[in-house]
């Protein structure tokens, strides 16, 4: 074990376990509020799952590359939902600088270059090559054990990712045919002229889809549930417009087929390829599909070693831990997760929308959340700055129209301002929605953004008063714009009724 690698084993405060983009913003973040611990991670180097995936390369979230705003200002994170946060200019490194101009679709090699920049200017230092093998518990605190050594913390959090293939249990011969994972290496070409069914029809699925469309014959994507592209394409589920050729090709006749259809068995056939057996599900009755490859595009799991011994619970077939407002475990405290696996916060749900937690755009700002979170329960004092009251208004409208992570993370992170009488008004920073919504205590002020069932975007203040918190929708702003007269006169009149609080 080199003596140069960072982070030796030994006693940490935290211990971040992966350097895919949740473990190196929550890494830069922690460092930021001055909260020592270690970043461990079995990879080579920065990027995570990019360093793998998509298979195809190019990726269905969008990093604009010129915007209204400048790239110098946290307001352009909106349109780049892919580059990691910081408010500190140097450190910056912002995707659109890497990407070569022929699509706002960046490929993997732009966001890897992108991440290890990331990290080089910001001194994200990672001990790489250092594999999670162990959990326990120790004290008050546990102990992850590594291929370098033992780590003791307080506080450890997995940022893994979501990694384990899955596959539905219960569906004979589909753990014999490809899953997307298995596709490592394969081009398209290697497709060439080939009958293709996909199992799914959710991100990898089109993704498959969209790449072989030039190669494969045929094309059929089968799973249970119909696909409706004006939700699946809105914020914030899949898939997005990167992936729609291949419904296109269905929908005009193409040699793709979008199929409702439950998978009853898949067996191979004596002289070569697969037969699929299903069920029609919005046009009931059996069809059979004779084919030459199967690919499982079923999705991936949460990889939690040793996590369910120490109590972690899962939900969503086992694939994902049931987690808190900050991403802590429900069941098992001083465990967290970072990155796609905080997905398993799904939020207030508010119009039926899940969080965005999924996708790098979401849960890099969960990751800053969840920092100064851990940053608090160590004693460290984070900061809030004391607001004018006739700051109050113009200040929460502008987040409502400026903040990344408010217009990412609709309905599900928001802007905070407390109102305590004996403390002043204080700028609480971004935080989980949902706590306090449900939360008693002296005056306060949310602020979000919201997609409504009919999709449209607006702000939404959640006033916390002597009676609990009330629910005030605004309404939309032209060009998105929340700080015109209009919305300064109606929230300053939402304010002044409910907690009479001196503002302007």
């Amino acid at each position: 074990m080199s003596s140069k690698k960072p982070f030796p084993p030994g006693r940490y405060p935290v211990v971040v376990v992966g350097t895919g983009p949740g473990g190196l913003q929550l890494s830069y973040d922690l460092h930021r509020h001055g909260v020592r611990h270690a970043l461990i991670s079995r990879d080579e180097g920065p990027a995570g799952m990019f360093r793998h995936f998509p298979l195809f390369q190019r990726l269905n979230t969008s990093s604009r590359r010129y915007a209204t705003m400048p790239q110098g200002s946290t307001a352009y994170y909106r349109t780049d939902w892919n580059s990691l946060v910081t408010e500190v200019p140097e450190h910056r490194a912002l995707l659109a600088e890497f990407m070569d101009g022929a699509s706002y679709f960046p490929v993997r090699s732009e966001i890897q270059a992108a991440y290890t920049a990331f990290a080089a200017r910001g001194g994200v230092e990672a001990r790489y090559g250092c594999s999670w093998e162990s959990t326990r518990r120790d004290g008050e605190g546990f102990v992850v054990g590594t291929s370098d050594g033992e780590y003791h913390c307080r506080f450890a959090v997995f940022a893994v990712g979501m990694a384990d293939p899955w596959r539905p249990p219960n569906t004979p011969g589909i753990e014999n045919v490809e899953h997307y994972d298995d596709l490592r290496g394969r081009t398209p070409d290697s497709f060439l002229g080939k009958r293709i069914f996909v199992i799914g029809k959710r991100n990898s699925a089109f993704e498959i889809a969209e790449a072989l469309l030039p190669w494969a014959a045929q094309l059929i994507c089968g799973s249970p549930h119909h696909v409706h592209p004006s939700v699946d394409t809105g914020f914030p589920t899949a898939p997005r417009a990167r992936y729609l050729n291949a419904l296109e090709d269905s929908a005009f006749g193409g040699g793709t087929f979008a199929i409702d259809c439950a998978i009853q068995a898949i067996e191979q056939r004596g002289g070569g390829g697969w037969r699929v057996h299903t069920e029609g599900t919005t046009v009931p009755g059996p069809m059979t599909f004779d084919v030459d490859e199967v690919i499982a595009t079923t999705g991936f799991a949460t990889p939690l070693g040793d996590l369910r011994d120490l109590g972690v619970e899962t939900f969503h077939k086992d694939r994902l831990p049931t987690q808190t407002p900050f991403w802590e475990s429900t069941s098992a405290p001083g465990i967290f997760f970072a990155g796609a696996a905080s997905q398993g916060q799904v939020g207030m749900r508010k119009y039926g929308w899940p969080s965005s937690s999924a996708s790098i755009g979401g849960f890099r700002f969960n990751a800053q959340v969840q920092a100064a979170e851990i940053a608090r329960r160590l004693g460290v004092e984070v900061p809030r700055p004391e607001l004018d009251a006739n700051e109050v208004v113009p200040f929460l409208l502008r987040q409502a129209t400026e903040s990344p992570a408010l217009w990412r993370q609709l309905s599900h992170l928001a802007r905070i301002v407390s109102l305590d009488p004996d403390e002043g008004i204080r700028d609480e920073g971004v935080l989980p929605l949902a706590p306090f919504v449900d939360s008693k205590g002296p005056p306060a002020v949310a602020i979000a953004v919201e997609l409504d069932g009919d999709q449209n975007l607006q702000p939404c203040a959640y006033l916390r008063g002597p009676r609990g918190v009330t629910e005030h929708v605004l309404f939309p702003g032209e060009l998105h714009d929340f700080t015109g007269e209009a919305h300064r006169a109606a929230l300053a009149s939402v304010l002044k009724r409910a907690l009479r609080v001196p503002v302007a």
